[in-house]
């Protein structure tokens, strides 16, 4: 990209840890090294979605060399210094059921985003949040780091992934901290990606069992500008996530079985039509109606 439109024209790099449209999966810190090293060659900051990077972090010290030994709290610390500022939708790491700060360590930038704040949230002290609210987060960000509290967190879901893996369900692997991915192209193989199969699936197990997932495949993707065809992206995947300190080992049972059966009968299951195509970020409202 720089190469083919110059470094002046990239105003920032988005650097997001376990990406939902990549199943979930952690950047390393040698990655993140490496970026940090080209971006300030080129002078184009690094601006990171901190939405899970808690649990990116505890990825980083099971699998990357030099990292074993050291705190969630150390590793957080190496990411935002290598990172220039980030945005934080803080219903995920943190625990809470509202809100998100930005941060960067650019003065003037930071100015500009103070005055911005006032306009489109409300004054800069606290953007449109109630004080509860602030207060609920930030004990959500010392909780978040706590060892016993990732642990938890990640072992529920690995503990929902291998049993979907040993009973033959396809998922994406390895598995993730903040959910299980089903691969609906293999899942249901014998529907065409331009009906929807991760938005069948997704409307099969909530008729089936109740149970609220999220399609990302070729309904996120959406439309190529200049084609109007849909992207028909590589990964065509439902998202089963889990809410943090919601769901009992029982719970998760119930979910599995649900997906096993639905597994079993694969072949009864078939696409969708869109019948209500938003302008903006389709898979929110989109509508449907089974072929």
């Amino acid at each position: 990209l720089v190469q083919k439109v110059g470094a002046d024209h990239v105003p920032y790099i988005s650097l997001e840890g376990n990406v939902n449209m990549a199943g979930g999966q952690p950047f390393s810190m040698k990655n993140l090294r490496e970026l940090h090293e080209y971006c300030r060659k080129h002078s184009i900051p690094i601006m990171l979605d901190a939405t899970r990077t808690i649990e990116n972090a505890w990825f980083i010290r099971e699998r990357e060399e030099g990292y074993g030994d050291k705190s969630l709290r150390v590793i957080l610390r190496e990411i935002c210094d290598l990172t220039d500022g980030c945005t934080m939708s803080a219903k995920k790491d943190l625990l809470v059921n509202i809100g998100g700060f930005f941060a960067c360590n650019d003065d003037e930038l930071f100015i500009k985003a103070q005055n911005m704040v006032v306009v489109y949230e409300g004054l800069h002290t606290y953007g449109g949040l109630a004080g509860r609210d602030m207060e609920a987060m930030a004990v959500g960000m010392r909780e978040a780091v706590m060892e016993e509290h990732q642990s938890a967190r990640i072992g529920q879901v690995r503990y929902l992934g291998n049993k979907l893996r040993d009973a033959g369900v396809p998922i994406v692997n390895p598995i993730g901290s903040h959910a299980i991915f089903l691969n609906a192209r293999e899942f249901l193989p014998h529907v065409d990606q331009d009906d929807y199969p991760a938005q069948a699936l997704a409307a099969e197990l909530y008729l089936e069992a109740g149970i609220r997932t999220m399609e990302r495949g070729n309904v996120s993707a959406g439309r190529d500008p200049e084609t109007g065809r849909n992207r028909r992206p590589a990964l065509e995947l439902v998202r089963l996530t889990l809410p943090r300190r919601v769901y009992t080992q029982a719970h998760l049972d119930v979910v599995a079985e649900s997906v096993i059966d639905l597994y079993a009968r694969r072949e009864s299951i078939h696409g969708l039509k869109m019948t209500y195509e938003p302008e903006y970020l389709r898979f929110f409202q989109a509508r449907f109606e089974p072929l």
